[in-house]
């Protein structure tokens, strides 16, 4: 993570600068919630347009459960309008603070990607204001082209105003959680199919400082019975201070890890939990990125085909103990064949790992492009939403369609990261805003 003090301006003064066809090129980017890990969404040469006023929800249907908003509404005001009717976002991520528009932006994946796939998945529509002063409604049937470049387009095709998506019924917001914990990435493997084909979510904790990448395999259903109502309530902890160094050290982590391993261990082997707890652990503690120290945090999360992923998982891993660098929150999980609308989505079938590390400067950048060239070579990827650093060539060998999204990007919008790595890449720094539907 970067500090970054970009021009930041309200979404009615976009929206009048897009119909009058005043926007000029790279002017313009919309921001969400500011949960993004990377430079995707911000733009240094330009403005960005914090969208968190737009935040009503514009309607809602019991009975299909399809949802419309305007896209800087969170998920957490999405839960709690639906949860008495009995319906949640098939898809969220690791906090519930992202907006509607983040969420398609970033085609966000979950811990139940071999079932529902991606949150783009899930988009029925949306309206997205261009830079030719026009209002484009977008669906599946209807300007395709930019349907599917939007989602997961990272803010590029135009400033979308509203979007309702699909909802998934649960009986209740209560999960059913078991822990089964295993002793190498070997054990984990072996289970891990067997786990996603019998629950609705699935993810691994792995203690990256273990040689054999021991960890808890975590799995999750709704529970029968159980909340059907939400409480606005704030994180209960709170990192008040910035610490003038990063305190998630090798001592610490190997004290953390361990701990977290005794605990899950005792703790019952099925439990039954409230879904803040299993979905957005860390929302309970605000400001918890200050632990990483004043030079922020680096997030790597890269995915592999299924065909020899225990061999790459277990490369990354031993990458960066090699490298002296510890993880704090290492996941591991399998993705599953279903595929996103989206030109750009992450998620491919096989599985995904993630590691944190505190920004040490170039000791940092280095593991990292190792970890890129180690997922490279395997036939994966390596996620742009959560990316500050990915060289030109990284983002084109994981993304190699990235040139249908430029010619759908609106040339009125530019973000650092666009320009950072397809910027470089094409012949010229035009975008020939063909229609493409």
């Amino acid at each position: 993570m970067r500090p970054a003090t970009p021009s930041v301006i309200e979404p009615p003064e976009a929206i009048a600068t897009l119909e009058t066809e005043n926007a000029a090129k790279g002017s313009l980017l919309a921001f969400g919630n500011g949960r993004s890990y990377g430079d995707s969404c911000q733009n240094m040469s330009g403005v960005i347009v914090d969208m968190r006023a737009m935040d009503r929800i514009l309607s809602f249907d019991p009975q299909t459960g399809i949802i419309e908003a305007e896209s800087g509404a969170l998920l957490r005001d999405i839960i709690a309008h639906a949860a008495p009717f009995g319906f949640f976002p098939a898809v969220v991520p690791g906090t519930q603070y992202v907006t509607l528009g983040g969420a398609i932006a970033n085609d966000i994946h979950g811990k139940n990607h071999h079932r529902r796939g991606t949150f783009g998945c899930h988009v029925e529509s949306f309206v997205l204001l261009r830079s030719d002063g026009r209002r484009h409604v977008c669906s599946a049937s209807r300007n395709g082209a930019l349907f599917r470049a939007t989602i997961g387009g990272m803010g590029l095709t135009g400033l979308m105003l509203s979007a309702s998506i699909r909802l998934m019924r649960v009986p209740s917001l209560d999960i059913i959680e078991k822990a089964t914990p295993f002793r190498d990435l070997r054990e984990f493997f072996d289970i891990a199919a067997q786990a996603d084909t019998a629950n609705e979510y699935a993810v691994a904790w792995i203690d990256q400082l273990s040689a054999g990448g021991r960890g808890i395999l975590l799995t999750g259903n709704h529970a029968e019975s159980g909340a059907r109502t939400t409480t606005r309530s704030g994180g209960r902890l709170s990192v008040p201070i910035q610490p003038p160094f990063t305190v998630l050290n090798h001592p610490f982590l190997r004290v953390f890890n361990s701990a977290y391993q005794w605990k899950k261990c005792r703790e019952k082997n099925v439990r039954h939990t409230g879904y803040r707890s299993f979905f957005f652990p860390l929302d309970k503690v605000r400001n918890w990125n200050r632990l990483y120290g004043p030079k922020g945090l680096f997030q790597h999360q890269s995915v592999m085909p299924p065909e020899g992923a225990s061999g790459v998982v277990e490369a990354l891993l031993a990458t960066a103990r090699r490298s002296g660098q510890g993880s704090f929150l290492t996941v591991l999980k399998r993705f599953g064949a279903v595929k996103s609308p989206g030109l750009l989505s992450f998620p491919r079938a096989g599985y995904t790992l993630t590691l944190d590390f505190p920004n040490r400067g170039e000791k940092t950048l280095s593991l990292l492009r190792l970890l890129d060239r180690i997922a490279i070579d395997a036939g994966g990827a390596v996620n742009p939403y959560k990316d500050a650093r990915m060289e030109a060539n990284v983002f084109a060998a994981s993304f190699p369609n990235w040139r249908q999204l430029d010619v759908c990007r609106d040339p009125a919008f530019m973000s650092d990261f666009w320009r950072r790595t397809a910027g470089s890449l094409r012949p010229n720094n035009e975008n020939s805003m063909q229609a493409a539907e």
